[in-house]
């Protein structure tokens, strides 16, 4: 099995054999520019993993692994826009190099080539590969929609969050472990536990993201540190504080996170303390643990002997090292 370095540098070089036009430019350099931004490639790489478990030849899933990156990659140019983000993987984002209609009209183009390349795939699997994919395209929007309206809810669930989550992000990288176990000739069983791996794998890795927003080092997160308190994002990081708040606690945060006219820094910084005075990091930890201790016993539950590389892309892509 390849390394996962090695995967990485096997898409990368995947991706840059694809042929764009060249005209309009301003529909397809977009296209360019955020593809050759350094990236993880977490999720075709997945979707390699898988297909190794069951076969080790995986050439035919490239083009899965390929659309998995494109359509991933569509979604951070609308998400860039809904949250008017400014960097993305530490450089700006396509809507803030170009603009709102320009960065639109390039994510949907993406969104229609990762379509087009799934149809390279053998003709016996594909039916079953777009039926998935079109089920987490359509779960991802809805994600992203509940994501949009959690913001004018006051009164929001830990629950009804994970659910979204889950839709915004992890179905995302279940899709990718299943379509890869599909492509392999899988069993329905083991391409299903692949399925809830991934579900289980992606929640631990939002929740993650959730506290490196706030936690994490800005120049190896590549994003704004705190962009999730200037959006007013009701992350597991809110919601956990407020139910450990006292009510003076609870009051200000409420407030905080109904108001647009505060110097940024100033919001962060308060609401940073809020969190550490209530102890929210070791809770989110707590959740992240548990998360991935259910996406290893998915795991134990393969049919598959060897299981080395699955669990050490589990325990890398939580500690942010791939």
């Amino acid at each position: 099995m390849r390394s996962f370095i090695t995967l990485k540098e096997l898409i990368d070089n995947e991706l840059s054999k694809l042929t764009l036009p060249t005209k309009p430019s301003n529909l397809y350099d977009p296209i360019k520019y955020i593809l050759s931004l350094e990236a993880k490639r977490i999720r075709s790489i997945a979707l390699l993993l898988s297909h190794h478990s069951f076969n080790e030849n995986y050439n035919n899933a490239l083009p899965a692994a390929l659309a998995i990156e494109l359509f991933h990659n569509f979604t951070l140019i609308h998400d860039d826009i809904m949250d008017k983000a400014q960097l993305r993987r530490g450089k700006k984002t396509v809507h803030e190099k170009w603009d709102n209609n320009i960065a639109i009209l390039s994510g949907d183009t993406m969104l229609v080539q990762s379509y087009s390349l799934l149809s390279d795939l053998e003709l016996n699997i594909q039916a079953s590969v777009y039926k998935v994919f079109s089920e987490t395209a359509t779960k991802v929007c809805e994600g992203q929609q509940l994501d949009i309206d959690f913001e004018q809810i006051r009164d929001l669930e830990i629950s009804e969050y994970i659910e979204m989550i889950q839709k915004k992000t992890s179905v995302l990288l279940a899709a990718s472990f299943q379509i890869g176990a599909i492509i392999a000739n899988a069993s329905s069983e083991d391409t299903l536990r692949m399925y809830k791996f991934g579900l289980n794998l992606g929640t631990a890795f939002q929740l993650q993201d959730d506290m490196l927003d706030l936690y994490g080092d800005q120049s190896k997160f590549g994003k704004k540190i705190g962009g999730d308190i200037i959006s007013n994002k009701k992350t597991y990081l809110y919601l956990e504080s407020l139910s450990l708040a006292n009510s003076q606690q609870e009051k200000r945060l409420i407030e905080l996170f109904s108001i647009s006219n505060l110097n940024d820094d100033k919001k962060i910084l308060e609401v940073k303390n809020i969190f550490d005075e209530v102890g929210v990091l070791d809770h989110i930890k707590d959740q992240i643990n548990h998360y991935h201790n259910k996406a290893q016993k998915n795991l134990e539950d393969l049919s598959i002997t060897n299981k080395n590389n699955l669990i050490d892309f589990a325990k890398l892509l939580l500690k942010r090292e791939i």
